[in-house]
């Protein structure tokens, strides 16, 4: 390969094995070549699941699924990297995994049937209702550059091409939109949800510790 190792992982464990219940026998026997960050190498699928839970941001995204949009998979392996605490899948219940490239495991991904029953649901949630922001580039859709996001907020993407429904507008708290210097009119929409998210973790998250990853 041009760049990084040949091979993607860690092979078997070398010498006396570590103690531990996050350790999971069968990958310290034969390696691990799953797509995680050293820090969780032949932990347990439920193991890595559980300290993710404890560190999560206060951030959901939300994305509406009624045309089987290739975008879900990218959008959910960007939550992933930025640890949201939730991800909504709006509409069908099926959606292409492909582009998740296994993150939706690591994930909380939450079915909802409509974009009001999303909203009851952020309404519900333990410390208080959750903001719902649309983001597209609608008449009208504040600046995303200069809003200050909340740290309890979900963002909620609509389809690639149409962008947010008419219901999904009208749940919005508020609409915002992402500046754009080019002839196209338009953003892929796994990108546009990934500027959203980073908007929030310029704003809330801790980049002093340990726990921001770099490579």
């Amino acid at each position: 390969m041009p760049h990084g190792p040949a091979e993607v992982g860690v092979g078997p464990w070398e010498g006396p094995w570590p103690e531990g219940e996050q350790y999971d026998a069968a990958l310290l026997a034969e390696g691990d070549r799953r797509n995680v960050v050293d820090r969780y190498r032949y932990w347990t699928l439920e193991a890595i699941v559980a300290d993710l839970d404890l560190r999560r941001h206060d951030f959901h995204v939300a994305i509406e699924n009624w045309q089987h949009d290739f975008n879900i998979g990218t959008i959910v392996r960007s939550a992933n990297a930025f640890l949201a605490r939730e991800v909504h899948i709006v509409g069908n219940r099926r959606w292409n995994r492909r582009g998740a490239m296994v993150t939706d495991r690591y994930q909380h991904v939450v079915h909802h049937p409509d974009v009001p029953a999303l909203a009851a649901h952020l309404r519900e949630q333990p410390g208080g209702p959750v903001a719902l922001w649309g983001i597209d580039n609608l008449p009208g859709s504040l600046p995303l550059e200069t809003t200050d996001v909340p740290r309890r907020v979900c963002f909620l993407f609509g389809q690639e091409g149409p962008g947010l429904s008419g219901p999904a507008r009208e749940a919005c708290d508020a609409t915002f939109s992402i500046a754009q210097f080019g002839s196209t009119r338009s953003i892929n929409a796994s990108a546009a949800a990934a500027i959203a998210m980073h908007a929030w973790v310029r704003a809330h998250a801790d980049l002093s510790g340990v726990d921001a990853w770099r490579g």
